[in-house]
């Protein structure tokens, strides 16, 4: 489609070709910013953080599940290192992450700071003149006053003025009277009202509070830490470095900041569903009591934990994530001396809490002694005659173990996983292709190692619970800038940003008009409503001005009759 001759574009007949002049290095700075300040980009990296944050609710992470790190190594050997690479598994700490998360940071800035300066301008200024032609704005309506011609007029139409401006001050207008224009024996009076600039307003909180949640939520990782730690029961933690399984602090976080409390796991209670047949065995309540005492306080206060109702101690939130079964097993020698004895908490691997578990012997054996086991809380057989749980709770306990012997590799300095055994420099004892069966242990029950390694025993079975403590000095920042941020988006959702014009047009020969009429930015289902609201409020209004007017001459006339 040409453009008309008369476009600024168009160029003369016989005219050289229009050259645009080169950005160079500071145009092309100018116009990069202007790009990443706009709205557009900032929405658009909205999104893509949203998008970026998808990794961290596929793979496990390592802040908040490190042994789920360690078990998808486990099952995708293949897979796993090119993730790793990627850094799905520090996804929110990732360089890509990071990166949409700091330009974000600075397009929310270059948007918010113009339009806040431009928001208090707005605010000082006064409401815009009356448009020539209200006719075409929305709700347009029209009145003619009976009362008011020749030269009572102008004082009509000033009243009905006043009068407009008065209702509009009421209801929470700013206002602007103008004089209007005067022309071949008419003139107009009118009044300007506009209110909404709280829409504006709120949002501009909603995005400076999405700033402040960036800001708020990059202190808090920078200063805060992720520790996770598991307890059996009748066991302490101290909240000391050592004393987390993983601990993942910030950036900026000195672990001489941890305040010292210590933690007392007394009992773990789990309630089934019983009633219901086909929810049976269905948890429906943890409950973990514990005993906290803080350094320098001689009192130990008894506390209780659960999903989703964390204790707080020490700055930090202490969390319920999870729980199985600890049975404790002690291994002996052969001349019956106990070389191992403790809790080993082994690992669910379905609702019925059937749990996998390794079991580590480096030391008073003839030969270093590694066992992976399976523990059924409720141990059936099915048809093929493997064993499985078949409810969660202690009713038929049994403990299954495939032993090892060999290099336990512990000795090398790098760091193991109390979860895995790596079995490629040992040799299996028993099981699978062995022709030895598994060693098969109830409550109470011993058993002896082969080769004449000694014996084990399945002493009790205890309950542990797994702890996630969580420190964010921020946490209370960033509920405040969450609430504003809501109530932000509320405000600009709900509060209208509308302007409405009262007219009094004066004509000699005819009657004082006044016309009504409105015009909203934005979307204003209300808009014609309140212009009629408007209209019929000041038309009461101006008709009890003339009845007090009427009486008030009755009045004066009476008195000046002899």
């Amino acid at each position: 489609m040409s453009r008309p001759l008369d476009h600024i574009d168009v160029r003369p007949p016989g005219a050289s070709r229009i050259t645009e002049p080169a950005l160079g290095f500071t145009g092309w700075m100018r116009w990069m910013w202007r790009q990443l300040t706009s709205m557009r980009v900032a929405l658009f990296l909205l999104l893509l953080l949203a998008l970026a944050a998808v990794p961290g609710s596929l793979v496990p992470q390592r802040s908040s599940d490190p042994n789920g790190v360690v078990q998808y190594f486990k099952d995708n050997p293949g897979l796993a290192p090119v993730l790793d690479k990627l850094q799905a598994f520090d996804a929110y700490t990732s360089f890509w992450f990071s990166s949409i998360y700091l330009l974000l940071f600075i397009s929310l800035i270059g948007c918010v700071l113009p339009r806040t300066i431009h928001h208090l301008h707005s605010l000082r200024a006064t409401p815009p003149r009356t448009p020539a032609r209200l006719s075409r704005m929305s709700g347009y309506t029209s009145i003619e006053l009976s009362a008011g011609r020749g030269a009572a007029s102008a004082a009509t139409a000033a009243t009905a003025i006043s009068t407009a401006a008065t209702i509009l001050r009421k209801r929470g207008y700013r206002i602007a009277a103008f004089p209007g224009t005067q022309a071949a024996g008419r003139r107009e009076l009118s009044v300007s009202a506009e209110r909404g600039y709280l829409r504006e307003a709120g949002n501009l909180t909603f995005h400076i509070a999405l700033v402040g949640i960036l800001i708020t939520v990059g202190i808090g990782g920078g200063f805060g830490f992720n520790g996770n730690r598991v307890v059996v029961e009748g066991q302490s933690m101290i909240n000391t470095l050592a004393a987390y399984d993983s601990f993942n602090p910030g950036r900026f976080f000195s672990p001489t900041e941890l305040a010292p409390y210590s933690l007392t796991l007394n009992n773990l209670a789990v309630t089934y569903e019983t009633q219901n047949k086909r929810a049976r065995g269905l948890p429906t309540d943890y409950t973990a009591t514990v005993t906290t005492q803080t350094q320098g306080s001689p009192d130990k206060t008894s506390r209780t934990i659960k999903v989703n109702d964390p204790l707080s101690i020490g700055g930090t939130d202490v969390y319920l994530l999870g729980n199985g079964y600890a049975p404790r097993i002690t291994v002996r020698d052969p001349q019956g001396h106990a070389v191992f004895s403790d809790f080993i908490p082994f690992l669910p691997q379905d609702a019925n809490l059937t749990s996998l578990g390794v079991v580590k012997v480096p030391d008073g054996l003839a030969k270093q002694v590694g066992l992976i086991g399976f523990f059924y809380p409720t141990k059936s057989t099915a048809r093929t005659g493997a064993f499985y749980s078949s409810y969660p709770d202690l009713t038929n306990p049994v403990l299954t173990l495939n032993a090892y012997s060999g290099d336990l590799g512990i000795n090398t300095g790098a760091p193991k996983s109390v979860y895995a055994l790596d079995t490629t420099k040992l040799t299996q004892l028993t099981g699978g292709t062995t022709g030895v069966r598994s060693i098969e242990l109830k409550l109470g029950q011993t058993q002896q190692l082969p080769d004449g390694l000694g014996s084990i025993t399945l002493e009790r079975v205890s309950r542990f619970a797994s702890f996630e403590i969580h420190h964010d000095p921020a946490q209370g920042w960033v509920l405040f800038f969450a609430i504003a941020a809501l109530g932000g988006l509320l405000t600009s959702l709900f509060v209208p940003r509308r302007r409405l014009w009262v007219k009094a047009i004066v004509d000699e020969a005819k009657p004082v008009r006044i016309e009504y009429a409105g015009l909203a930015r934005g979307d204003d289902p209300q808009l014609q409503d309140a212009v009629a609201d408007l209209a019929s409020a000041h038309q009461a209004a101006l008709r009890s001005t003339s009845a007090a007017d009427q009486d008030s001459q009755r009045n004066t006339d009476l008195k000046g009759t002899p």
